[in-house]
């Protein structure tokens, strides 16, 4: 669940708790060119008052229509409706759907607060849930979930999944990392950032994030990490950075990467794999030149580099090799910090 669809949760269950009665939209399928991810939220108060988004503004409108006349009253026996969006391509050009998109929304006109409040407090706690509507009745079943789950949508009932943000630790304080801790809450990761020497800590001033102390290997077995974490090292010097991916590269996260030019690149997996007992599988994980090759030289073009490929590689854009880089960004070819 990313921030988005988290407020939309704690204001649906304001609305409820005010006496209000709502509409909760889900993207339960998309099929070709759509503005939101499948379990995407939007809710829809008894006046029309919208919070959320499933599209791109238009479908949000005929939303908000269907509201105000009536669709909460009528039929109030059913409490679960499925709306198609886009099947032709005029109706596709109608709700500004790109590419002749279609969006398949499943609208509960009736959820159930309680239901909604437990799922705020697992989600509160940390935890990874999945959440299991059945369409015929309207029922909501909340059960654990493991990061290898997925959304699922057979007709019949929809299971979304939602809890923590990603996660991203981030080795060192230095300038790059004020940005890149800055432009990663945006894209709703948690940032931990590590960093023993105490001159770069003394400095660091990003809200929000965690700053630990510890040695970067201690931080990363600390995190623990999973398939929704991604940890990236830039210190530039190869005693704290060689430490963090040691441990980091034989993890699940889904992405690791280190700052340094290909030469020093090379020159740090020929040391992991000489030093260390990494596989050649496993130093071939290491995103480094780190980021996107698009011609960065100011910390913040570093960090939107950096943050650009994450997110290729969390989509699957991207080999975890990262073979399709053709070009040295500024931020490997000099010790910037």
């Amino acid at each position: 669940m990313d921030s988005t669809d988290l407020q939309v949760l704690r204001i649906a269950i304001d609305w409820l708790l005010a006496g209000h009665r709502i509409m909760l939209v889900t993207v339960a399928a998309t099929w070709g060119s759509a503005p939101r991810p499948p379990g995407a939220w939007a809710a829809v108060r008894d006046d029309g008052v919208l919070a959320g988004s499933v599209s791109g503004g238009c479908i949000e409108d005929d939303l908000v229509q269907r509201v105000r006349e009536g669709l909460l009253t009528k039929n109030e026996h059913r409490v679960v409706d499925i709306v198609t969006y886009g099947v032709t391509r005029e109706e596709a050009a109608r709700f500004g759907l790109p590419c002749g998109g279609t969006l398949r929304l499943v609208i509960e006109t009736a959820p159930d607060v309680q239901a909604l409040q437990q799922l705020l407090a697992r989600t509160g706690k940390g935890e990874l849930t999945a959440r299991t509507l059945d369409l015929a009745t309207g029922q909501v079943t909340l059960a654990d979930a493991t990061a290898q789950d997925t959304l699922i949508w057979n007709g019949q009932r929809l299971v979304t999944l939602h809890g923590p943000q990603l996660r991203l630790l981030i080795i060192g304080a230095g300038q790059i990392s004020h940005y890149l801790a800055s432009m990663a809450q945006a894209l709703d990761y948690a940032v931990i950032v590590c960093d023993p020497r105490e001159e770069y800590r003394a400095a660091w001033q990003v809200a929000n994030t965690q700053l630990v102390a510890d040695m970067p290997d201690d931080a990363v077995l600390a995190l623990i990490p999973d398939a929704r974490t991604a940890i990236v090292a830039v210190t530039h010097d190869p005693k704290l950075d060689d430490l963090a991916l040691l441990e980091a590269l034989k993890s699940p996260a889904f992405y690791v990467g280190a700052l340094g030019s290909r030469t020093n690149t090379a020159k740090r997996k020929e040391r992991l794999g000489q030093h260390f007992d990494l596989s050649l599988e496993e130093l071939n994980r290491l995103h480094g030149p780190v980021g996107l090759p698009i011609g960065s030289r100011t910390p913040a073009e570093i960090a939107v580099s950096i943050l650009a490929e994450m997110t290729a590689v969390r989509h699957g854009m991207q080999s975890p090799t990262g073979e399709q880089k053709t070009t040295t960004t500024a931020a490997n070819t000099c010790p910037i910090r």
